[in-house]
């Protein structure tokens, strides 16, 4: 760890009889974030004391000190460099601490001056305050986040029996609202995939990891208010109706990031209502189980996202996954996409001339998050610059087209509108502003003649500085004599030690100043008066510059909306070109969506399986899917690794990435919009929950046939496997039944329960498929096809002699399958009788109804933090009226 640097005129260690002023300001400081680390600043580093220190030290495997006493205790402490602090920061958050960031907000000069103002000694502690709170939710630093990846803060309420949800990323400043029932709360929590989600006290269906806050938060009628104020505007009629769980989520939400800003709000874009109904519902489970956005492993990789991902910015990045979480269910809002797909498609060359702009694209969108949360720097504005330019020769160039399709139409007129504010920054800015603003030198030359004048001041002060060194070699006879510059002495003199006696004498007209090993250092009257000169000039110049970055930002925020709608707007097209490219090159074709709920598939592919064979030098096997009214359900038998759960998988994933208005994997596709996708393929075992694999696939398949409507799309692996082989065959049998009758919805069923397919002469609308394995030279040849009719054998043992298994152990599974045969074939077989039974709907067994404890129901319902002596003695005779008349 690099040698720290405490602020000048600080106390040092604590005293015995009790904390110095300065530990005295840092427990005050910590006492008012108990839930966060204190990153407490000293000269040039962030210190941490205590407990915070502890552990920070073991998250970030960093020395362990102390410091001083409290209490007769040694301090614990330990602490990060200030310039390079933000790589810290991104291990902590990631490791999911809270960090609050304690600044300090003067100087010590400053603090030294107020001192003797107020009377005191002029040895003064430095002022510090809390000047942000930094989360997972909260970040806008580029080096803190993923360019390609959403940085959702969710605040979840409760109002009316419904559940308000409250979304922003900061970063950008997206926010939307949205409300949806209970039950869904998961479903749209996965769609948002939050870097970090808070909700009020007491609000029971909070997920595990949210982060509580003051139910006084979630006020709907403040957060009404609140709103207007923020947007300037006297209703929310404009942004949508919204209900007051939307409100009240959105209330959590200010003030969450308010309390995170420390007053100042970042940047959030007016609220976009999200309508439930407007988008394809997929809960978690199908959403973990299709990998849309995240493979099983959690990372993005091996997901339906990166399989698909073209796109060159960042931006349009975050829009793909977005779509491909929240596909449309409005065929002209997916027709719109589509056709601005097609456009890009059908001309490769303007396809590739669009790319190659975009890609040169600064990410204007976080540039402008950084600049409202007072974070931004002169490089930020000098992206704004750039995109600004480039948005606008896109836009002379799209406006070319004839006959533009209603999207491309809708999105031009965003690109331009900003002429003026872009040509004034490209007046003020250098061509390529520095991040760091401490030296200067990002405004333009012949932008302030002012400034112009301060800096040749500078310039010439320099000079004379450098005619100086020169004269004083030469007239010392000393070439290795230097002028040299550092914060401590500023300019001064610097010789070798055996050099230094010439300069020591009285009348040399030097003064020496510091001796060093090897070194000595020295000023000089003319030394000084340029120093001086350079010195006073340099600082009006930061001044300055100081001041026209401060301007400049304050111009700029002002077209912030305007701005942020531009950034969108090129995602867009980002997005639009990316999924050509990718229809291109893979050959996907241009999906055909109609009112009727069918789903007819011609050569349908895996898009993620597809990329995985084709690397090992092999060829996918293609397969149609026809469901249709009279057609609805498909039993699918087959051997394991036969390729059943892909061609669940891919099917489902053709409905996602037609509703998210890309082309398919597919020679064809016409699809009937789909309210609903399930998937039940695969579990784990939930611990956490205490939940096995088969309770958690109950669980899943009972959500299903809960849910599922006639416009939904099921797709259903290996129902009942998880128990015994009697329990396991009911409840698949039962299943199917209840998707036909119940349910009609589209759904493609696959199991290894044969017996199942004897439902095909009772239920008109399932059909049975296999997929096509052959046994050549005692070798199963598993050929992915699939074909009409039962599966003729499961082909069992082949599949265990391919995995591996020992040749003696498939010969004894053998001789125990034959035996089993045997008693199959004299009894009938374990689906015996099943026949008889009526169909699921003429006669369902009703099970029968446990008939109730109404005294235990009504303590159940009893909240007893809530209740006031009064309720509490109401409640007392109501429960032995109950008892009474249990009893009679």
């Amino acid at each position: 760890m690099a040698t720290r640097v405490k602020s000048r005129g600080e106390a040092g260690s604590a005293k015995k009889d009790g904390p110095t002023p300065m530990m005295a300001q840092y427990l005050a400081l910590k006492e008012s974030v108990p839930d966060c680390l204190l990153f407490y600043r000293m000269g040039d580093f962030f210190e941490l004391f205590f407990e915070d220190a502890k552990r920070a030290a073991a998250t970030l495997d960093i020395a362990l000190t102390a410091r001083g006493e409290h209490d007769g205790e040694p301090i614990p402490m330990c602490g990060v460099p200030a310039h390079s602090h933000e790589a810290y920061l991104a291990r902590l958050i990631k490791a999911g601490h809270r960090v609050a960031i304690a600044d300090q907000t003067e100087t010590p000069e400053e603090a030294k001056k107020r001192a003797r103002k107020e009377g005191r000694a002029a040895k003064a502690l430095v002022a510090r305050a809390i000047v942000r709170i930094v989360t997972a939710g909260t970040l806008t630093e580029e080096t803190l986040l993923d360019a390609r990846a959403s940085n959702w803060l969710v605040a979840v309420a409760e109002a009316g029996g419904d559940i308000g949800i409250a979304a922003a990323d900061i970063s950008t400043g997206r926010f939307e609202l949205s409300s949806a029932p209970i039950a869904m709360l998961d479903a749209e929590l996965a769609r948002l995939g939050a870097a970090e989600i808070i909700a009020p006290e007491g609000f029971e269906r909070a997920p595990d990891d949210a982060h509580i806050c003051a139910r006084s938060d979630f006020s709907s009628i403040e957060a009404e208010r609140r709103l207007k104020t923020v947007f300037g505007v006297a209703t929310l009629d404009g942004f949508g109706q919204f209900d007051r769980a939307e409100l009240a989520a959105a209330g959590g939400l200010l003030a969450y990031l308010d309390s995170a800003g420390q007053g100042a709000l970042p940047f959030l874009q007016p609220p976009r209502h999200h309508r439930a109904g407007d988008y394809m519902l997929i809960d978690a489970a199908t959403r973990e189980s299709l990998e849309l956005t995240h493979s099983a492993s959690g990372n993005r990789g091996g997901s339906l996202l990166s399989a698909i991902d073209r796109t060159v910015t960042g931006a349009g990045a975050r829009l793909l996954a977005v779509d491909i979480a929240a596909p449309l269910t409005t065929t002209d809002a997916i027709e719109a996409r589509l056709d601005l797909v097609a456009l890009f498609e059908s001309d490769a060359g303007r396809r590739d001339h669009l790319r190659a702009a975009l890609k040169a694209l600064p990410d204007i969108g976080r540039a402008l998050g950084r600049l409202v949360a007072g974070r931004g720097s002169p490089r930020d504005l000098g992206l704004l610059r750039d995109g600004l330019y480039a948005a606008r020769d896109l836009h002379e160039a799209l406006a070319r087209i004839d006959e533009p399709p209603a999207l491309l139409a809708e999105t031009l007129p965003r690109l331009t509108g900003h002429g003026a504010l872009s040509d004034h920054l490209a007046r003020a800015l250098v061509p390529s502003p520095p991040i760091d603003t401490a030296q200067g030198g990002y405004i333009a030359e012949g932008y302030d003649a002012a400034l112009d004048d301060l800096r040749e001041t500078a310039g010439d002060g320099r000079r004379a500085i450098a005619a100086l060194e020169a004269r004083y070699r030469e007239a010392r006879g000393i070439a290795s004599l230097k002028i040299k510059h550092n914060n401590v002495l500023g300019y001064h003199i610097e010789v070798p030690s055996k050099h230094a006696d010439a300069l020591m004498a009285a009348d040399s007209g030097f003064t020496h100043r510091q001796t060093l090993a090897g070194v000595v250092r020295f000023n000089a009257p003319e030394l000084h008066e340029e120093a001086q000169r350079v010195m006073q000039a340099g600082a009006h110049a930061l001044a300055a510059e100081a001041a026209h970055l401060e301007e400049l930002i304050a111009r700029t925020l002002r077209d912030r909306d305007a701005i942020a709608a531009t950034a969108d707007a090129l995602a867009r097209l980002d997005v639009a070109s990316a999924l050509a490219e990718q229809a291109a090159l893979r050959g996907w074709t241009r999906p055909r969506l109609t009112a009727e709920p069918c789903f007819a598939v011609e050569g349908g592919r895996h898009p993620v399986v597809e990329m995985a064979v084709e690397r090992q030098g092999e060829r996918f096997v293609a397969n149609d899917c026809a469901l249709a009214p009279e057609e609805r359900l498909w039993l699918v038998t087959g051997p394991n690794m036969g390729g059943k759960s892909t061609f669940l998988r891919q099917n489902a994933l053709i409905a996602v990435l037609a509703q998210a208005g890309s082309y398919v994997p597919a020679q064809s596709a016409k699809l009937g919009i789909v309210d609903k996708l399930f998937s039940r393929v695969g579990a784990s075992d939930n611990l956490a929950r205490g939940r096995s694999t088969f309770m958690v696939e109950m669980v899943e398949t009972a959500a299903i046939l809960a849910q599922a409507t006639e416009h939904s799309f099921v797709i259903l692996d290996e129902v009942g496997r998880g128990t015994s082989t009697y329990d396991g065959l009911a409840i698949a049998w039962a299943v199917v039944e209840a998707v036909h009758d119940v349910n009609k919805c589209r759904c493609l069923f696959a199991t290894h329960y044969h017996e199942l397919t004897r439902l095909a002469e009772r239920l008109d609308a399932l059909s049975l498929r296999h997929v096509r394995a052959r046994e050549w030279q005692g070798d199963l040849v598993l050929l992915h096809e699939l074909a009409e009719g039962p599966a003729d054998r499961s082909y069992g043992l082949a599949v265990a002699k391919l995995a591996g298994l020992p040749k003696e152990t498939v010969g004894r599974a053998k001789a125990v399958l034959a035996k089993l045969e045997a008693g199959r074939e004299a009894t009938g077989g374990i689906a015996a009788g099943l026949d008889d039974l009526p169909l699921f709907a003429a006669d369902v067994p009703q099970m029968e109804e446990d008939a109730g404890d109404p005294l235990r129901e009504a303590l159940d319902a009893v909240h007893a933090d809530d209740l006031t002596p009064r309720d509490a003695l109401d409640l007392v005779y109501r429960l032995k009226r109950l008892a009474d008349e249990a009893g009679g």
